[in-house]
C-alpha cells in the first residue's frame, strides 16, 4: 500500500537580489521503488518546474545529484524513499562546494582544483612509441590501481568531512585517494618527496583528523581509510 510522502528542499538563488534560503514543501504519492532522483524528477513536473538539482546517469555511476539527504550527504538516485520511515525527507545542496541553486553545487570547479594540485596525470621521462606494444603491468598492481580509480568524484567524501568544512583548501579523500592512485602506479616515476611536495602540510594528508565520515558515505566503498593512512606513513617518513 503507497503512502504520502514530504519532500522538503532548500530553495535559494544566490544570483538573484530578492531570493532569500527558504525551503518549499511537496507532498506526493510514494511509489514502488522510488528514488530521491524519482520524487525530484515527480515535483519539478508537477508542482515545482523551477526546481535545481543535478542528474546525468540516474545510476550511481557519474555521481552528480550528491546532496544532503536528512543531513547526510547521499546520492539521490542511489536513495530509496521507503528507507525513512516518517515520510518526511529534508534536503539540502552539499556543503564545502559553491552554490550554483537549490540543490545544485558546482563540484567539477572544485575537483579540477583538487586535480590540478595533486597533478593528478602520469610523471614519466619515457617517450611514448605508439608503434610498439604498451609496457606490461603486473595484474594484481593493476586492478589495486582500476579499484581506486572507481571513484566518481561525486564529493559526498568532502562534504561529510569536518576538515573541508572548516578549511576550504583541505584536499579531502577524493585528492588523498587520487595521491594513492598514482604513488602505486607503477608507470608514475614520482617518489615519495616529490608527493610530499604536494601534500605533506595540514591542508593535505596531515590535516586529517580520522574521523572517517568520508568512508562512511562513499558511494563506491572504497577503501579510502586504508588509503590516507598508507599515505601518512609514506609522508611521514618521506625525507
Amino acid at each position: 500500500m503507497s503512502r504520502k510522502i514530504t519532500i522538503k528542499a532548500l530553495k535559494y538563488n544566490p544570483l538573484s537580489k530578492i531570493s532569500k534560503p527558504h525551503f518549499a514543501s511537496y507532498e506526493l504519492e510514494e511509489t514502488s521503488g522510488m528514488t530521491l532522483f524519482v520524487a525530484l524528477t515527480q515535483i519539478r513536473e508537477n508542482f515545482d518546474p523551477d526546481l535545481s538539482f543535478d542528474f546525468v546517469c540516474r545510476a550511481g555511476i557519474c555521481g552528480s545529484c550528491g546532496m544532503l539527504v536528512n543531513g547526510k550527504p547521499k546520492l539521490a538516485c542511489r536513495t530509496l524513499t521507503k528507507d525513512y520511515e516518517s515520510g518526511v525527507i529534508e534536503l539540502m545542496p552539499l556543503p564545502v562546494f559553491s552554490l550554483i541553486k537549490d540543490l545544485s553545487v558546482n563540484t567539477g570547479k572544485w575537483m579540477a582544483n583538487m586535480d590540478k594540485r595533486v597533478e593528478s596525470w602520469i610523471h614519466t621521462t619515457k617517450q611514448t612509441d605508439i608503434s610498439k606494444l604498451e609496457e606490461k603491468v603486473d595484474p594484481e598492481l593493476a586492478q589495486k590501481t582500476f579499484e581506486l580509480d572507481r571513484c566518481v568524484e561525486c564529493g559526498l567524501c568532502v562534504a561529510a568531512c569536518g576538515t573541508a568544512i572548516m578549511r576550504s583548501d583541505f584536499l579531502g579523500a577524493v585528492g588523498l585517494n587520487r595521491i594513492a592512485r598514482f604513488h602505486q602506479d607503477p608507470l608514475d616515476e614520482r617518489t615519495d618527496e616529490d608527493f610530499y611536495e604536494l601534500i605533506g602540510d595540514d591542508s593535505g594528508v596531515f590535516g586529517c583528523m580520522s574521523l572517517l565520515g568520508c568512508e562512511d558515505v562513499c558511494p563506491k566503498h572504497l577503501p579510502l581509510q586504508n588509503q590516507i593512512a598508507f599515505i601518512r606513513r609514506k609522508m611521514a617518513s618521506a625525507k
